[in-house]
This record gives structure tokens, sequence and C-alpha cells, in this order.
């Protein structure tokens, strides 16, 4: 429990104090979806995160404390900057699983060190016709780039599956019951850090990609 400076009320961390609406002191590990006020579930309604972030956002805008004493003002900034963290954070899936397995004592990296199996000759290739791409013309140019075209068209479509991936084990960890501390937990995060390891790496690619086609257009 935590006092309000302002009322002196007691009451759970909070970013707003319930009783007369001032900014409150929240903990250095107050987590993002408690800062929004949303429960602590990776299936998000988009709708409710949006409601929540505007109206936190109204409450607890440093124009309504311009005049209050300097520790509101402090805690009105500082509770604005951790309501716009969040909300950024939460609403785009990926960056949610990734901040999800920072809650759970885990980083992507320790599974990110190389490229995942089943991406590795798709990778290799795409560099190789790049590579290539940088030393073609004319009629080799235009085809190289029409491959690699398709190519991208090919990896977009492997990440909306992924995004479906994604979605399914949001889904298995709230449902699931991990209280026990079962193996369920070890499974849904090692399935959670494979699946962001490959949209990562094709977000890369991709991003090779779009460079490549560009600088060679603009040449």
């Amino acid at each position: 429990m935590l006092k309000c400076t302002s009322c002196n009320r007691a009451q759970e961390p909070r970013l707003i104090c319930d009783k007369c609406g001032s900014p409150m002191p929240v903990p250095a590990d107050f987590d993002y979806f408690r800062a929004l006020g949303i429960p602590r579930k990776l299936v998000i309604d988009n709708a409710a995160l949006e409601a929540a972030y505007h109206e936190l956002g109204r409450k607890i805008h440093p124009d309504r404390f311009a005049s209050s004493a300097p520790n509101l003002r402090a805690l009105s900034l500082s509770g604005t900057a951790l309501l716009t963290r969040s909300y950024r954070t939460l609403r785009d899936p990926i960056s949610r699983g990734l901040y999800w397995l920072e809650l759970n004592g885990e980083k992507l990296a320790e599974n990110n060190k190389n490229v995942p199996a089943d991406l590795a000759a798709t990778v290799f290739e795409v560099q190789e016709q790049l590579a290539d791409l940088r030393n073609a013309n004319g009629d080799a140019s235009r085809e190289l780039k029409s491959e690699i075209a398709n190519r991208r068209d090919e990896l977009q479509s492997t990440m909306v599956d992924l995004q479906g991936e994604l979605e399914r084990n949001f889904s298995r960890w709230d449902s699931s019951s991990l209280s026990d501390g079962s193996g369920d937990k070890k499974a849904l995060v090692a399935e959670l850090k494979t699946i962001l390891s490959k949209i990562a790496y094709l977000r890369t690619l991709l991003r090779d990609i779009d460079n490549g086609l560009e600088t060679i257009k603009a040449a």
C-alpha cells in the first residue's frame, strides 16, 4: 500500500489517487499493465487499451498541475512518461511479447544468437541475391529485382503466419495455470522466444531487401 502525498489516503499503487485525483508516486517495479489499469494478460482489447490510455492521460497531464506544488508537477511528468511508455509497449504485440519475457525474468538475446535453423537458408539466399543485384545491370538486374520482390512477398506472408503464432502463444499464456511453476511456463517461454526471434530476423531481412531495392532504384 502507498499513501497519496496530497490527501494521505492509503491505497494500492496507481498513477492517480482514487480519492483526490493527484498524481501518485509508484514503485520502481511498477509494471506497464498496472500503469494502464488493465489486466496483466497478453491478449489485449485494443479499444480498452486506447480508452484507458487517453482517460489516464487527461487526468495526469502536466497542464493540470502546472500551478501545483513542485512535487506534484514532478509526479505528473514522471507519471505521464510512464503511461506513454506503457501504452507504446503494450499496443504492439511484438514489443508486448518482449516485455512479457522481461516480466518473467527472460531475455530474447539468450535465444537470439544464431539465425533460426528454418530461416538460415532463406537468409543466406536473400543476402546472396542482394549481393548479385548490386553487381548486375540490364536484363539481369531487372530479373533479379523481380525475384527479390517475389521473395519479399513470401517473407511478408511468413511474417503474417508468425504473428498468428504469436497471438496463439499469447492465448495459451492467458489460459494456462502457471501458479505451480510447472513445465508449462518453460515451454511457453521457449516458444515465445522462438517466435520473437524469427520475427526479429525477418524484420531485419525485409529491411535489407527494401534498402537494397531502394539503393538500386536510386542509382
